[in-house]
């Protein structure tokens, strides 16, 4: 499933769509250029590096990252799952521009057909990269579309964080982060967690609660590196 048809939308929004997708990408790419990215993973995690092509795994993050984690993945070739909605529609035509596949849907609307162009995806050797708190929260608590996705295709769950060391928060649901220029820009992995694909029903919720606490830890890594280095 590709971006929407423009006949849907508004001649304003049509307008929105031809232009704002267009400059976001200029300005990310030369900001990207500044930003100084660097590794850090829990003991047995499996981080994947910038510039490297992804494999067949899902990757989840918290949806406050989008921008920087946008730049670290643009060489991956992954599938992002992004909202119908016409935020997601901006979304969408910007991540193009990055190189990115798009499947459009949400845990609301268009789910199903979402989940099985995300499972066709990795099945044919693509990544698959989740916000897991999107669209629309709430912030850090992840939804339970990984792990379906885990499930019918085999495929680890990676879960990462992008924390810049200087940055503008959003006021916004998830505290959205604008790493500044020159930042440096941390980013964290932790143990990949795997769903066997004859999960049980009452398991779905265990799953989910575990997936939650590795993005969390690896978020907590990111941030107590920084104080670590700031000591």
């Amino acid at each position: 499933m590709t971006v929407s048809a423009c006949s849907e939308f508004s001649r304003r929004q049509r307008f929105v769509l031809a232009v704002v997708p267009l400059l976001t990408w200029a300005v990310l790419r030369l900001l990207g250029l500044t930003w100084r990215f660097e590794v850090i993973a829990e003991e047995g995690a499996a981080p994947v590096l910038f510039g490297d092509k992804s494999m067949a795994e899902i990757y989840c993050f918290w949806h406050q990252c989008v921008l920087p984690a946008d730049i670290y993945f643009r060489h991956s070739r992954s599938v992002l799952l992004i909202s119908q909605s016409f935020d997601g529609e901006l979304i969408a035509r910007t991540a193009q521009k990055f190189g990115y596949t798009v499947v459009r849907g949400s845990s609301s609307r268009g789910a199903s057909e979402a989940l099985m162009g995300l499972k066709q995806s990795i099945l044919g050797g693509k990544s698959a990269i989740f916000t897991a708190d999107g669209p629309r929260g709430p912030a850090f608590r992840t939804k339970m579309g990984p792990i379906k996705v885990a499930q019918m295709t085999g495929a680890p769950i990676q879960s990462f964080h992008v924390q810049p060391e200087r940055f503008w928060a959003l006021r916004s649901w998830d505290s959205f982060i604008v790493p500044k220029p020159f930042t440096r820009i941390v980013v964290s992995w932790s143990i990949p967690v795997q769903v066997p694909g004859d999960l049980a029903a009452d398991q779905f919720e265990p799953k989910r609660v575990e997936l939650n606490a590795a993005l969390e830890r690896a978020r907590r890594l990111a941030l107590d590196h920084f104080k670590k280095v700031q000591a």
